[in-house]
């Protein structure tokens, strides 16, 4: 059987590998997606003071620190049994909308959206942010930068630092906004408004009125009808910062909606041999293996999954622009991997909106920033990834350290959805032997679209990893082996 592996895999968050089996005819027999790197953050945090969660969790991973940075300090909020004041909490969700401005920004510009601006075929160095320079032209290029400077200086002013952020405490935050940094975030929120209404624009002019592009976003190798999952509000709304998991099917029909609390009844993990991250699904459905449908417990999280098991959007020009989508892509829940791209620029839309509502709040000056903590017990924090649904469960004992610690990320809650993406990818597109770098970059596509952050996702529960040592002699002979499960 002849195989093919794209490694390094490119424009990501960490390191994998993408291994292909043909079969005699030159078709794809199956695919696997391989993560080789593990990060037992769970097991090194035993121990550890709670207060400090919140910077040691940022220090998980460089892209998404401040999603790590607020699960965790939400969780010391419940651990702790304190409630924030209202000022305190529409801080942290001003600051977590500079953080989903800039992570969108990167992802769609730098990492996914070279494969349509530039195109799928391109020479591989182009495909990237200079392509995209090249082709949209210097002017679009200096406003990309300047815009995604501004949402990490939205998170530097609440959070002290743009990547890091040291702010989260339980029961609050450490630090108000003055009224010269409430004009500061005015506006730079302003002019990300009308920032993402252009990247919007340049989809459609790009994207969607390009024909071969709309029939690979609507083509089969694509298509992945699993259950989605998100946090919504009160009215079956999205919302990154609060909020109930809603769970939806392949209908768009509300499955199941619970509070983070629970969420150890809903969502089991299941270990394959050939990864370092565990694969989630529903308790209710059971592990059905790497397949979709409504029978399999896999579910997708992330811009596509957030709109899929939303009603809707919390502010009035991403409601259009969501409406618009469903309408374009078949009405019902949409199953199209690549369109995770066009969720994701909604979603920067949104999170721009929704950080002018706040700016432009008068409590949002208020010192009363922080309530004073309870007694030290289990803690359950959840927030919404730019790449989907984060939950921290931490227990902490009587002194304030923490007796265990358990991480679900939003990669890991992708890893079958992405795992069944490129296999279909690769089935449906290589056939007869036929390879090229277009056609390899294509399979690529399946996984990038989910903006997978791998550093993230590679842990495992008990903190522990496979190891196997092989001792030889000076002659090459082997003496011993030393071998850890």
């Amino acid at each position: 059987m002849k195989s093919i592996t794209i490694d390094p895999i490119t424009r990501l968050e960490g390191h994998g590998k993408i291994n292909i089996f043909l079969d005699e005819a030159g078709d794809v027999k199956n695919a696997y997606l391989q993560v080789p790197e593990l990060r037992g953050f769970e097991r090194f945090a035993q121990g550890r003071r709670a207060e400090d969660m919140p910077q040691i969790t940022s220090r998980i991973c460089g892209v998404c620190p401040v999603a790590h940075h607020f699960a965790s300090t939400k969780a010391l909020d419940s651990a702790f049994k304190v409630d924030p004041p209202p000022a305190a909490k529409k801080l942290r969700e001003l600051m977590y909308m500079g953080y989903i401005i800039y992570d969108h920004i990167l992802h769609f510009y730098f990492l996914g959206g070279p494969d349509f601006v530039v195109g799928p075929n391109a020479p591989p160095g182009q495909r990237n942010i200079l392509g995209v320079i090249e082709k949209a032209g210097v002017e679009i290029g200096k406003e990309v930068i300047k815009h995604r400077a501004y949402g990490q200086r939205i998170t530097a002013i609440l959070g002290g630092k743009a990547t890091h952020p040291v702010c989260g405490l339980p029961g609050g935050i450490s630090k108000g906004l003055n009224k010269e940094e409430v004009g500061d975030v005015r506006e730079m929120v302003d002019s990300c408004v009308e920032f993402s209404r252009f990247s919007l624009r340049l989809l459609d002019d790009i994207v969607l009125k390009n024909e071969d592009y709309l029939k690979l976003i609507t083509s089969d190798p694509y298509q992945l009808a699993t259950y989605n999952m998100g946090l919504v509000d009160e009215k079956n709304r999205l919302n990154f910062y609060d909020g109930d998991i809603r769970v939806t099917d392949q209908n768009k029909e509300e499955y199941e909606r619970f509070p983070v609390k629970d969420y150890t009844e809903h969502i089991r993990e299941h270990v394959e041999p050939w990864s370092f991250m565990k694969f989630p699904y529903l308790s209710s459905l059971g592990w059905k293996g790497l397949t979709d449908g409504p029978e399999s417990g896999i579910y997708r999280v992330g811009p596509l999954g957030r709109l899929n098991a939303a009603d809707g959007m919390a502010t009035p020009l991403a409601q259009k622009e969501f409406d618009r989508m469903f309408e374009t892509l078949g009405g019902k829940a949409v199953n199209s991997t690549l369109a995770f791209h066009w969720a994701r620029l909604i979603e920067l839309l949104y999170a721009s909106e929704r950080a002018k509502e706040l700016i432009e709040d008068n409590e949002i000056t208020s010192d009363k920033i922080r309530n004073r903590a309870g007694e030290p017990g289990e803690g359950f924090g959840v927030v919404e990834a730019a790449r989907g649904t984060l939950i921290h469960h931490y227990r902490v004992d009587e002194r304030g350290l923490i007796e265990k610690a358990n991480l679900i990320v939003a990669t890991t809650n992708n890893a079958g959805a992405i795992s069944m993406s490129v296999r279909d990818a690769a089935r449906g597109l290589i056939k007869g032997g036929k390879v090229d770098d277009g056609l390899l970059n294509m399979v690529e596509m399946a996984f990038r679209a989910y903006d997978p952050c791998l550093a993230c996702a590679t842990h495992t529960l008990p903190g522990g990893m496979p190891l196997m040592v092989r001792v030889h002699d000076s002659e090459g002979k082997l003496i011993r082996t030393v071998k850890r499960d």
